[in-house]
C-alpha cells in the first residue's frame, strides 16, 4: 500500500505548487508585526482539509483583541486509525515572519516564484512546507481509503513566531487531554538539508541585559568622569570566561558546549567628544541542560561585581528571556525509532537524535512529559530574504509522515 501512496504523491507536484502559491499569498503576520493574524490562512486550510476528505475538524480559538476577528485560530483535524488508543500528531504553525528589507528580495515575497524544484516566497519553508506535507498526506490517505495503523492528528497552530501564547500554549491549556504520553508527536519545523537531524533536545535560552553606569564628562577631561564604555568592554571580555566555568560537553548538541555571546549594544552618546556615562549591551546564552540558569545568572553577577571594583562603574544584570531546558525526548522513544525507519525508507538517510541551541514548540510538549521530535528535510533558510523550499521535500516529507502512520504498531 505504501508503494501506491508514494506513487500517488509523486504525481502531486502541481498540487504542491498551487497550495504553496495560495498559502504564500496570505501573509499571516502577528499583530506585533502589524499583521492581522492567521484567520484567512486557517480558513484556507480548513477548506482544503474538507476538499481532501477530512471531516473531523475543530477549532480552538485564542481570544486576541489586537486582530480584526478578535481571535487567533488553532485547527485540530483527525483521521481515525485502527488503534484508537494512540495518535500520530503532526504540528505545524500558520504564522510567518515579515519579509524584512524588500530590496533584498528578487521578487514579491508574497507571490510564489517557481524555479525548477525550488519554491521561493515568504513562508514556503517556515512553516508552509509542513502544512503542505500534512495536507498531501491527508489527501493520499482519504483518496485511497487507507486506514492508518494509529489515529492521525493534524494540529495547525497560531503564534509560533512570537511566543506561542495564542497557539500551542493556549491549546494545551484549553484542551489538556488532547495529547497522551503514548502518542507519537512530530513537529516539522526544524531540520537539515539531508533530513538526518531528529531534534530531541534543546539548550536553555537566557538573554541578559547588562547596564553599565559611570559618570559622563567631556572627552578632553576623562579624569573627571567614569567611562561606562570602558567598563562595558571589560565586562564583555569577562563574559568569555563563562565558557571555562560551564565547560561540560554534550555531543548530542551542535555545538556540543554552552555558548555565551555578547550581541546587541544600545547607542550611548551621539558625539565623539563626550565620555559616556551609560552603556547597555546584551548576552545571548545557550546553555546545556546539565546546568541551571540560576547558576549562570549568579556567575554573571559575580563578573559584574569584579568589573565594578576594577573600573569604578556600577552594573545591573536583567533577564530579558529565560527558558530552562526541558528533559530531552528519549532517543529510544517510539516516535524517534519510527522516524528513523521512515527517513531511511524515503530518503535513504540515517537520521540521528540531536540537540539544538534554539527553541521550538516541542519544548512545551516535553515540559509535560510528551515525547516530541522536531524533524523536516529543509534547506534551513527560514526568516531570510528569498526564502526557499523544495517541491521534492514537500512530497518527501509527506511520504515520511505516511510511513510513520502505516508502520506504528509497536
Amino acid at each position: 500500500m505504501l508503494d501506491t501512496l508514494f506513487s500517488y504523491l509523486d504525481s502531486q507536484r502541481e498540487t504542491v505548487v498551487e497550495l504553496q502559491r495560495e498559502l504564500t499569498a496570505i501573509p499571516a503576520l502577528c499583530p506585533q508585526s502589524e499583521g492581522i493574524g492567521e484567520e484567512a490562512k486557517a480558513e484556507f486550510i480548513i477548506e482544503k482539509l474538507r476538499e481532501f476528505g477530512v471531516s473531523d475538524i475543530q477549532t480552538i480559538n485564542a481570544p486576541d483583541i489586537r486582530v480584526p476577528c478578535g481571535y487567533r485560530p488553532n485547527i485540530v483535524a483527525r483521521i481515525a486509525g485502527r488503534d484508537q488508543s494512540r495518535t500520530f500528531w503532526i504540528i505545524s504553525h500558520m504564522d510567518v515572519v515579515p519579509p524584512g528589507d524588500f530590496d533584498l528580495w528578487e521578487s514579491d515575497p508574497y507571490t510564489l516564484r517557481v524555479d525548477g524544484d525550488v519554491l521561493i516566497g515568504r513562508g514556503v519553508e517556515d512553516n508552509q512546507q509542513a502544512i503542505v506535507s500534512s495536507l498531501l498526506m491527508a489527501r493520499a490517505l482519504q483518496k485511497h481509503a487507507v486506514v492508518p495503523d494509529v489515529n492521525v492528528g493534524f494540529l495547525f497552530v497560531a503564534d509560533e513566531e512570537t511566543g506561542n501564547t495564542f497557539g500551542l500554549d493556549h491549546v494545551l491549556a484549553t484542551a489538556p487531554d488532547l495529547f497522551k504520553h503514548e502518542d507519537l508527536i512530530l513537529v516539522p519545523d526544524c531540520g537539515n538539508a539531508d533530513g538526518t537531524m531528529l531534534e530531541v533536545a534543546e539548550k536553555s535560552v537566557l538573554w541578559l541585559k547588562v547596564a553599565v553606569t559611570g559618570k559622563q564628562c567631556h572627552g578632553s577631561r576623562p579624569e573627571e568622569g567614569i567611562n561606562s564604555l570602558v567598563g562595558a568592554a571589560a565586562m564583555i571580555l569577562k563574559v568569555q570566561t563563562l565558557h571555562d566555568r560551564f565547560s561540560v560537553r554534550n555531543d548530542l548538541f551542535v555545538p556540543p558546549v554552552s555558548t555565551f555571546v555578547p550581541t546587541k549594544k544600545d547607542a550611548n552618546v551621539p558625539n565623539v567628544n563626550t565620555v559616556p556615562g551609560n552603556d547597555v549591551f546584551y548576552i545571548d546564552c545557550r546553555v546545556l541542560p546539565e546546568y541551571q540558569l540560576k547558576d549562570v545568572i549568579n556567575a554573571v553577577e559575580e563578573l559584574a561585581r569584579s568589573v565594578e571594583q576594577d573600573y569604578g562603574v556600577s552594573i545591573t544584570v536583567e533577564c530579558v528571556q529565560k527558558e530552562q531546558a526541558t528533559t530531552p525526548t528519549d532517543s529510544a522513544a517510539p516516535v524517534v525509532l519510527s522516524l528513523q525507519q521512515a527517513v531511511k525508507a524515503v530518503y535513504n538517510a540515517d537520521a540521528r537524535p540531536m540537540g539544538i541551541g534554539g527553541g521550538t514548540v516541542a519544548a512545551a510538549l516535553r515540559r509535560i512529559d510528551l515525547p516530541a521530535v522536531v524533524w523536516s528535510k529543509i534547506i534551513s533558510n527560514a526568516h531570510t530574504p528569498n526564502e526557499r523550499s523544495l517541491i521534492s521535500a514537500n512530497i518527501g516529507d509527506a511520504k515520511v509522515m505516511l510511513h510513520v502512520a502505516l508502520n506504528s504498531q509497536a
